[in-house]
């Protein structure tokens, strides 16, 4: 006969500690590095513009903070977030936070995005407005409606390509007015470790997403062939960031980024001896280590060639 245990109650914490765990505070720096590589990259060629980089800075926080919160809102209403559940936000869950209120926030950080985008909008372009205005739709869908990019096997692609590569080009442009061939193709290196450190959360959260329906790649792959394809992920970045410097493509300083290299391969070897989600938490971290220490070093290489001229 089986014992029942009372579940325990939500924990008692401080208000401004449950807001600050809801934006996910550990994730932000994924929407930060963008920003800095497309304005580092516009600095080397002419002035820059404090305000529209701060504005691009914080429309670009809002939408990741949103797209955060809406993930945890869908998540607890698909039954996916339960107390005992590891590496989530957890507001609603451990909290107890109004799901409503969860929602009516990610909308309010949405409609702030908005707002900055009319101003950069303004500022250089009206695509500016429409771009943005997609990767607000690719935050929201990306967990809501009735077949949630994440929920299958391309939400690693997607990320990428609109929170790696997509910003660093609208950040370059907005100060610019122009698109470089050399802006796409710094764009790439984020496209490949946004999208590992989508890869590193699915590995990590593979068995309970099985059981709610969820068909991510990780699942797909098994976790060993997952494992493989997040290390060519990271792999993939810094060939094509070594291949651009040594090509002079890109400005030599840029092969700074190697120095990341350690922290992306400690996130494999972690996440190769690892097989609990909780004990997953530590490459996970590794890997998100690994795209903030890349996108910084790809700046101060940036930032150095202009310096060094």
């Amino acid at each position: 006969m089986k014992t029942w245990h009372p579940s325990p109650p939500p924990q008692r914490v401080r208000g401004w500690e449950v807001a600050w765990r809801m934006l996910r505070p550990h994730t932000l720096t994924a929407s930060v590095t963008p920003v800095l590589i497309g304005t580092a990259l516009a600095l080397i060629s002419g002035p820059w513009y404090p305000l529209r980089f701060l504005a691009m800075l914080a429309a670009s926080l809002l939408i990741q903070a949103a797209t955060n919160m809406i993930n945890e809102y869908y998540d607890f209403q698909r039954g996916l977030d339960s107390a005992d559940s590891v590496g989530i936000g957890g507001t609603i869950v451990h909290y107890g936070v109004s799901a409503a209120i969860v929602l009516r926030l990610a909308l309010a950080l949405l409609a702030g995005a908005v707002l900055l985008g009319i101003y950069l909008a303004l500022v250089s372009s009206p695509w500016v407005f429409g771009l943005g205005l997609a990767a607000i739709a690719v935050g929201y869908f990306y967990s809501a409606g009735p077949r949630p990019i994440s929920h299958g096997p391309f939400g690693e692609l997607v990320a990428g390509v609109v929170m790696g590569g997509l910003i660093i080009v609208l950040a370059f442009y907005i100060q610019t007015r122009q698109v470089t061939v050399l802006s796409v193709l710094l764009s790439v290196p984020s496209i490949f470790l946004v999208a590992a450190i989508l890869m590193a959360n699915n590995i990590r959260d593979r068995d309970n997403d099985r059981v709610h329906g969820r068909r991510t790649l990780a699942i797909r792959l098994g976790k060993r062939r997952a494992i493989i394809v997040l290390g060519a992920m990271m792999a993939a970045a810094y060939g094509w960031m070594l291949g651009l410097a040594v090509l002079s493509v890109a400005p030599w300083s840029t092969a700074l980024t190697l120095a990341s290299l350690v922290s992306a391969a400690r996130a494999i070897r972690r996440f190769r001896r690892a097989y609990l989600p909780a004990e997953m938490m530590p490459a996970m971290q590794a890997t998100a280590a690994t795209n903030t220490q890349f996108g910084l070093l790809l700046t101060v290489g940036l930032l150095l060639s202009r310096l060094l001229r």
